[in-house]
C-alpha cells in the first residue's frame, strides 16, 4: 500500500472520528482543517467558507488554519471561491497567477483547490485550500477532499 493511500485512509478515518464527537460544528470543522494541514505538507491554508444563512449570495469565512485573511466575506461569482459557489463544481488552479479571477490572499500562494459542499441540490459551504507550491494539487488530493466534503455535509 502506498504511503499516500495510507495517509488518505488515516485522514478519512480521523475525519469520521471528529464528526462523531459531541462538539460544535465549527469545532469539528476546525479540527478537520488542522488534520488536513498537518497531514498534507503542501496544504498551507485550509478553511471553510459558508453560504450566507440569510440567503445573500455571499460566502462567510468559517473555521480555518493558516495565515489570517482579509477575505471574510466573498460575493458569489467573485474569485475562485465565488466561482465555485455558483458552479457547484470543484476547481483547481495549479498556478493562481494565471487565473483572471483570482483574489490574492497572500503573495506566497501558488496553487488552490476549492471543493463545494452540497446538501442535496443546495450549496451550503466549501473547502478552500491554498498551497505555497505551484502545481501541487493532485488527483488523489481532489478525491480525498471531495470525500471529506461529502462527509461534512451532514453538519449543515
Amino acid at each position: 500500500m502506498s504511503t499516500v493511500k495510507t495517509t488518505f485512509d488515516q485522514i478519512i478515518s480521523k475525519t469520521e472520528s471528529i464528526l462523531k464527537k459531541d462538539i460544535s460544528r465549527d469545532e469539528k470543522l476546525f479540527f478537520i482543517c488542522e488534520l488536513l494541514a498537518d497531514k498534507i505538507d503542501t496544504f498551507d491554508w485550509v478553511g471553510f467558507y459558508f453560504a450566507d444563512p440569510d440567503g445573500k449570495e455571499e460566502l462567510i469565512l468559517g473555521p480555518y488554519v493558516g495565515e489570517p485573511t482579509d477575505h471574510t466575506r466573498i460575493p458569489f461569482g467573485k474569485g475562485i471561491c465565488g466561482q465555485v459557489a455558483e458552479s457547484h463544481e470543484t476547481f483547481i488552479s495549479q498556478n493562481v497567477h494565471e487565473e483572471d479571477n483570482y483574489i490574492a490572499c497572500s503573495v506566497d500562494v501558488q496553487s488552490e483547490i476549492v471543493v463545494p459542499i452540497m446538501k442535496g441540490e443546495k450549496f451550503v459551504a466549501q473547502i478552500d485550500i491554498d498551497s505555497n507550491t505551484r502545481h501541487s494539487i493532485t488527483k488523489e488530493q481532489r478525491e480525498l477532499l471531495e470525500k471529506v466534503a461529502s462527509m461534512v455535509e451532514s453538519e449543515f
